[in-house]
């Protein structure tokens, strides 16, 4: 099992809270044994930004902003250069190469590394038929999809548990991260996720992190739920 004062990176904890100070308080209760988080647009307004500098500078913790930016690329570059200002280590972006190389160029030399979304872990075919997505089975076009954002400089991707496996096949994705979202416990409820593994076969699948939010923050005992993801891993 990892030592608290070392923490098992590849487990980022998503902080699916409604501002910062419940977060903050959701930290604490996890204690030293996570060392990666996540915080996503839902608490942009509740001091996002805010708690992401905290938990970097005062915390000693990792931070993964999911804003999944989305705009023409002159915007996404300055929005990207002004986060990069944060010193945080992953910031998400769609996955459209257009995208990703005003990200890249936004990014310059920060350390910040951008993470493409290819398919939304919450979508199944009925909803991209709805969406006006293209035909074709969901794994095929997560793959396409992750190669393009690899080409145009993407630093990883977000794609599901059920993807990682056909991304890491990719000569693209030599050297790039894979971050699994959708992953659950074994016999935890699915919630709003439609794509999903448990924690060890996500890895084994090859993801390099996994992010788990609603089994570990919605816990009795948030602690002893994020020790449980750990040991699944180890």
């Amino acid at each position: 099992m990892t030592r608290p004062d070392t923490p098992d990176n590849r487990l980022i904890v998503a902080l699916d809270v409604p501002n910062a100070l419940a977060g903050l308080e959701l930290v604490n209760r996890i204690g030293p044994a996570v060392g990666f988080y996540k915080i996503g647009l839902g608490m942009l307004t509740g001091g996002g930004l805010a708690l992401a500098n905290e938990l970097k500078q005062e915390h000693g913790k990792r931070v993964f902003l999911d804003m999944k930016l989305f705009d023409i690329g002159a915007t996404i570059e300055a929005a990207v250069r002004g986060l990069a200002q944060f010193d945080l280590d992953f910031l998400t972006v769609h996955g459209d190469p257009h995208v990703v190389r005003a990200a890249r160029e936004g990014a310059g030399g920060s350390g910040m590394k951008i993470l493409a979304v290819t398919i939304l872990t919450s979508l199944d075919r009925a909803d991209l038929d709805a969406a006006l997505i293209r035909d074709g089975a969901i794994p095929d076009l997560v793959a396409t999809r992750a190669a393009r954002a690899f080409e145009a400089g993407a630093d990883g991707v977000i794609a599901s548990p059920q993807e990682a496996a056909l991304i890491r096949s990719l000569p693209e994705a030599e050297g790039r991260l894979i971050v699994t979202p959708g992953v659950r416990p074994a016999g935890a409820d699915l919630g709003d996720q439609k794509r999903v593994a448990t924690p060890a076969q996500a890895i084994a699948d090859g993801a390099d992190h996994i992010v788990v939010g609603r089994p570990i923050w919605a816990a009795a005992d948030p602690r002893a739920a994020a020790e449980a993801v750990l040991a699944d891993l180890a």
